[in-house]
C-alpha cells in the first residue's frame, strides 16, 4: 500500500524502460562434440555511492585526457544528468555534477569547466552527458533494484564523436534520487523524444561513434531550457518564462520541458488566463507525441486526492482541459493504475484499479461523452519506473495512471 506523501502522478504512454539480457549459447556442430559453454561474466560490485561516483568520473577524465593528447587546456560543459529512466534531475544526479566538478578541479586541472550556454558551445567543447540509474543485479531496469549505475559521456562537438565514458555501480544506501525543484512540480510528465535523444547518447554509444543528431540538434535550445529551470529554481520567474520562450522559438525547442516550464512560470507569477493557455499546449503536446501525462497527488492508500489547497486548487482546470482536448481528439482513452512494491500485490492491484477509475469518474464529469470511450484497469507494481519502494518524492513516477490513447472500436 501506499505511504509517504502518496504523491501520484498520471502519465501517458510513458515509454518503457529498454531491458537489456544477455544469453551465453554453446555452439554444437553436426557431429562434433559441443565447446565448452561460456559463463557469464559477473555482475560489477556495488561501490558506496561518492566512491562510484569517483571512479567514473576519474575513468572518464583519464581517457579523455589520453584521446585528447598534448592539449594545455580542454574546455567542457555538463548538460545536466538526468535519471535514466524517468529522465528527471534529482539530489543524486546534481552530487554527482558538483563531485564531478570537484574531480576536475583537484585532479585533473587540464580541463575546465564552463556554463552549459550557447555562448560556450559555440565555442565546441566536450560537452559530458550523464544517467543515473536504478537497476538489479543483471542490469536490468524491469525488477527490484539492487544498485544504481553511474553512466558518463564525454561528447566532442568539433569531431561530433564519443571520445570518452566512464562506468561505476553505486549501492542504495545513503542515495537521494527525488525530484528537485523544477522537475518536483512540473504539471505534466512524460519522456520526449529529447531526453531520449539525451539517454541515448549516454547509454546507447560506443567510443568513436558519432554523437546521435537528434541530441545535437536539440542541444541550443535545451541549453536555453537549462537556464530557464536554474532561474525557476531561484525564483525569477520573469526570467525564467522569457528563457522557456526563447527555447520554444528555437530550432529544436518543441520540448516537454519547456512547455512546462511556460506554465511553471504563469503559475508563481498568478497569470490565471496564461496558466490555462499553457497548460492546454502541455496537453496538445502530450496527444501529439502519444505520450499524456499528468501530474496528480493522492492521499496514501486511498484513491482521493491529496489535501493540499494549493495543489488541488490547480486539479479542476487540469481535469477541464484534459477532458476537453481528450474528447476533441476523437481518440479513446485506456487509463492504467500503478502503485510502487510496497504492500501486497493483490491490494495494490486494488488501489490502483480504484485510481484509475477515480480519474475516469472526474474526466467524464467534465464532459459526460467521454464515458463510452474510457476503459480502467490497475496493473499494481509490475511496471514500475523508480522501483525503490520508499514511497516518497522519490518514487512518485512509480504511484502513477497512465493515459494511452487508441483507436476507439
Amino acid at each position: 500500500m501506499i505511504s509517504g506523501i502518496g504523491r501520484m502522478w498520471t502519465t501517458a504512454k510513458i515509454s518503457s524502460a529498454v531491458v537489456l539480457s544477455q544469453m551465453w549459447l554453446a555452439s554444437v556442430a553436426f557431429g562434433q562434440a559441443a565447446s565448452p559453454q561460456v559463463a557469464a561474466a559477473p555482475a560489477p560490485i556495488p561501490l558506496p555511492f561518492e566512491q562510484a561516483v569517483d571512479a567514473a568520473a576519474s575513468a572518464l577524465f583519464e581517457k579523455a585526457a589520453a584521446v585528447m593528447g598534448s592539449a594545455d587546456k580542454i574546455e567542457f560543459v555538463i548538460d545536466p544528468l538526468i535519471d535514466g529512466v524517468t529522465g528527471v534531475q534529482s539530489v543524486a544526479s546534481r552530487t554527482i555534477e558538483q563531485r564531478i566538478l570537484d574531480i576536475a578541479r583537484t585532479k585533473f586541472a587540464k580541463f575546465e569547466p564552463q556554463p552549459f550556454m550557447n555562448v560556450f558551445l559555440s565555442r565546441t567543447p566536450l560537452v559530458l552527458v550523464g544517467t543515473f540509474t536504478a537497476i538489479n543485479n543483471a542490469g536490468q531496469v524491469s525488477a527490484p533494484r539492487d544498485a544504481y549505475r553511474v553512466c558518463l559521456t564525454f561528447a566532442d562537438l568539433r569531431s561530433q564523436a564519443v571520445v570518452a565514458k566512464g562506468v561505476a555501480r553505486s549501492t542504495l544506501q545513503g542515495v537521494n534520487p527525488t525530484p528537485v525543484g523544477f522537475f518536483n512540480e512540473t504539471p505534466v510528465w512524460a519522456r520526449d523524444p529529447a531526453t531520449d535523444a539525451y539517454i541515448k547518447t549516454c547509454q546507447g554509444t560506443k567510443l568513436q561513434e558519432k554523437i546521435d543528431p537528434a541530441y545535437t540538434n536539440r542541444m541550443l535550445a535545451s541549453a536555453l531550457i537549462g537556464e530557464g529551470i536554474k532561474a525557476y529554481d531561484a525564483r525569477k520567474y520573469k526570467s525564467s518564462l522569457e528563457l522557456y520562450q526563447s527555447a520554444l522559438n528555437t530550432d529544436g525547442g518543441d520540448q516537454l520541458r519547456a512547455y512546462n516550464g511556460v506554465y511553471l512560470a504563469n503559475m508563481r507569477m498568478h497569470n490565471s488566463q496564461a496558466m490555462t493557455d499553457a497548460f492546454g499546449k502541455l496537453i496538445d503536446y502530450s496527444l501529439k507525441t502519444n505520450r499524456l501525462g499528468v501530474r496528480f497527488l493522492f492521499e496514501p492508500g486511498k484513491a482521493t486526492f491529496v489535501r493540499d489547497k494549493q495543489l488541488s486548487a490547480q486539479y479542476p482546470m487540469w481535469i477541464a482541459q484534459l477532458a476537453k482536448r481528450v474528447a476533441a481528439s476523437a481518440s479513446c482513452l485506456d487509463i492504467v493504475g500503478h502503485t510502487s512494491r510496497t504492500g501486497t500485490e493483490a491490494a495494490n492491484e486494488k488501489l490502483s484499479s480504484l485510481r484509475s477509475v477515480a480519474l475516469k469518474a472526474r474526466l467524464t464529469a467534465a464532459v459526460p461523452g467521454l464515458a463510452g470511450r474510457i476503459v480502467t484497469h490497475g496493473v499494481g507494481s509490475r511496471e514500475n519506473l523508480v522501483g525503490t519502494a520508499r514511497d516518497d518524492g522519490s518514487d512518485a513516477a512509480d504511484r502513477r495512471v497512465e493515459f494511452k490513447l487508441a483507436q476507439c472500436t
